[in-house]
């Protein structure tokens, strides 16, 4: 095709959205970029056997800790687990999010949690259901919304074949993200907590709630001989309180900064 051809071929088509009022508006084309940004990890959680092999690895190693972990007499033995990709997944609703190019939202994923289309991450209901039928609990402490999200969340699990899932188990998030307290909680009810299992560090305790990833990072460093003996990471390249501490947890940030923020992040060599 001639360039003269494109060239009005373009203009023309510009001309029939903006009669259509269909033009894309900068914010909508600066979340289009950040969610395109998205896409590869998406892919990887889907389509890739090493995601698959690594969740396996993780449960694997929770069952062992599991079966080798003491508790002090008269405690009752407990694990504490995240929900959204730790036990579930979730990465459809992040796929929708990308091909409409849609932020976070909180209806929107208040309607993806009522669908009760997430399904379990490999491993998760052989660990979970392990647990459960040797002298254990498992809690299930989550950032779900526990006022209308409870119902459909129960029922999702159950109907994946994740046992245990009650009043008494699940800890949904009444006010605060942080999740401590909900772990005194259960400890105050006779539970020793011998594994946590989480994909982001926040479902460890407080200590990196809304910390910059130096902070983070150096937690991990301080900690390096409690993963794979009481905490146990999913990997979740996706979303995380990573990903918002690239931006100082700053979400009044327009799509364009939050996207130029992550490539200011990033550690290049300079080629020579």
């Amino acid at each position: 095709m001639k360039s003269s051809t494109l060239k009005l071929s373009t203009l023309t088509i510009c001309a029939t959205l903006a009669l259509s009022g269909c033009v894309a508006t900068n914010q909508d084309s600066g979340e289009a970029v950040l969610q395109q940004q998205s896409v590869l990890g998406i892919n990887w959680v889907q389509e890739s056997g090493e995601y698959q092999a690594l969740a396996h690895q993780a449960f694997n190693t929770a069952k062992f800790t599991f079966d080798h972990a003491k508790v002090a007499k008269g405690k009752k033995k407990a694990v504490v687990v995240d929900l959204d990709e730790t036990m579930i997944d979730n990465s459809p609703n992040a796929g929708w999010q990308v091909k409409n190019n849609k932020g976070f939202d909180s209806a929107a994923w208040t309607r993806w949690v009522n669908a009760k289309q997430a399904k379990a991450i490999p491993g998760a209901i052989e660990f979970n259901n392990y647990v459960n039928n040797h002298k254990g609990t498992v809690f299930y402490v989550s950032n779900r919304k526990d006022n209308d999200e409870k119902k459909s969340t129960v029922e999702n699990l159950k109907q994946l074949g994740f046992q245990g899932v009650n009043e008494q188990t699940l800890y949904l998030k009444k006010d605060k993200s942080n999740k401590s307290e909900r772990f005194e909680e259960i400890e105050k009810q006779g539970y020793q907590i011998v594994l946590y299992i989480g994909d982001n560090l926040n479902d460890f305790g407080d200590a990196t709630y809304h910390k910059t990833n130096a902070e983070r990072r150096s937690f991990v460093k301080s900690n390096s001989k409690l993963f794979g003996s009481k905490f146990i990471i999913l990997p979740n390249p996706n979303y995380g309180d990573w990903e918002s501490a690239i931006f100082n947890y700053d979400y009044s940030r327009t799509p364009e900064q939050k996207a130029k923020a992550r490539m200011d992040a990033i550690n290049a060599w300079d080629g020579k």
